[in-house]
């Protein structure tokens, strides 16, 4: 770990992998180059991200072997990311700003220095503070950054916003980031995290069959150990709350536009500015439905009258409270009854919130069930 601890902001030299691979192992060939892969993982062709054989998902697809914890189980995984990186050589990052996209993009930014390319997607469905956030930590890391915009409105299943819709939203982001990738002879790779595979989260399946990769998984990383690694490392990123897509806000089955979009982004930065740091505010029509962490609920209706006045001011008629605090995923609670998204096994063993992302390192916390509310007005 000490290693990496003077790696930020400055940029740091591109450290050569001293790793060899078996000459038994699979070539992966492409255009621009000729690699080789790792036994044991399955095979993809770089241009079209199809596999050339998958074997069946399951957990044990996800590493060659089980990582033992060790005497420290972050610095291990740090390490396991470290020869991950090294062996993809070079890499174009989904870069949300959240905490395991921003982990991500700074350690390979320090392994493989011009080598890693952070690249964020601006649309109506990434809050403007992120967008700013994202142009901040790539100037104090001095990450070779690139704002690249998606399209995703302009896809009809993307606005129908069935349980699926992430899954057009990633879509749409490999449609822009992959070619950037192919131009580089680089690899996508996506903040994921082994905590990420649960849940109903297909953005994750909609990358993967574009060849993106799971650096964080393949490295053993819960979330829990990127926020302790990105503390010890010294990134203002460790315990930044989860940033979902705005998208996450609305009800499964009401049609996502740009006005509710811009109106959702408004109601959560003007609670933001009243100190609130953690919240979700869940759109029903006239209603806002505010989602804050337990602990909090006692500062909103202390505040009741400024935080009325601040979403009122957003449009809305109505402003509640959710008693049962904030949570990830409670959308599709009510909605979701089939098993949640299998692990994916990492495309020619180089390995999705959306949030339902992370991720897109937004973390996808699709949420609409009928709680217990306290009406504020």
């Amino acid at each position: 770990m000490e290693r990496f601890r003077s790696a930020f902001p400055l940029p740091a030299p591109v450290v050569r992998s001293r790793r060899r691979l078996p000459s038994s192992a699979p070539v992966v060939r492409s255009r621009r180059r000729v690699r080789r892969v790792p036994s044991g993982h399955p095979v993809t062709h770089l241009r079209s991200g199809t596999p050339a054989s998958v074997p069946e998902v399951t957990t044990a697809c996800v590493h060659d072997a089980p990582h033992p914890a060790g005497p420290d189980a972050v610095d291990d995984a740090l390490a396991r990311l470290t020869d991950r990186l090294h062996s993809l050589g070079r890499v174009v990052v989904a870069f949300s700003g959240g905490a395991d996209s921003a982990f991500l993009a700074a350690v390979a930014h320090r392994v493989l220095g011009a080598g890693a390319h952070a690249v964020t997607a601006v649309s109506p469905s990434l809050a403007g503070d992120e967008e700013a956030e994202c142009r901040s930590l790539a100037t104090e890391w001095q990450l070779r950054w690139t704002p690249v915009t998606t399209h995703e409105m302009e896809r009809a299943a993307y606005r129908l916003n069935d349980i699926d819709r992430c899954y057009h939203c990633k879509a749409e982001l490999m449609d822009v980031v992959v070619p950037i990738a192919e131009r580089e002879a680089a690899t996508v790779v996506l903040g994921v995290n082994l905590d990420d595979l649960g849940d109903h989260r297909p953005g994750q399946r909609a990358a993967h069959e574009q060849g993106a990769v799971f650096p964080l998984v393949d490295a053993g990383f819960t979330k829990a150990m990127v926020r302790e690694a990105s503390r010890r490392l010294g990134l203002r990123t460790w315990d930044k709350p989860a940033a979902a897509c705005l998208a996450s806000r609305i009800p499964y089955g009401t049609e996502v536009s740009v006005g509710l979009l811009t109106r959702i982004d408004r109601a959560e930065s003007a609670l933001r500015r009243l100190g609130f740091r953690e919240l979700r505010v869940r759109h029903y029509d006239h209603t806002a439905r505010i989602e804050v962490p337990v602990d909090d609920l006692g500062a909103v209706v202390a505040r009741r009258d400024e935080v009325v006045a601040a979403l009122t001011a957003c449009g809305y008629r109505y402003v509640t409270l959710d008693l049962e605090g904030l949570r990830s995923g409670n959308l599709n609670r009510g909605h979701v009854t089939s098993a949640p998204t299998p692990p994916l096994p990492s495309p020619a063993g180089d390995r999705d919130h959306h949030d339902n992302d992370p991720d897109h390192d937004h973390d996808h916390d699709h949420d609409h069930d009928h709680h217990d509310e306290g009406t504020m007005r």
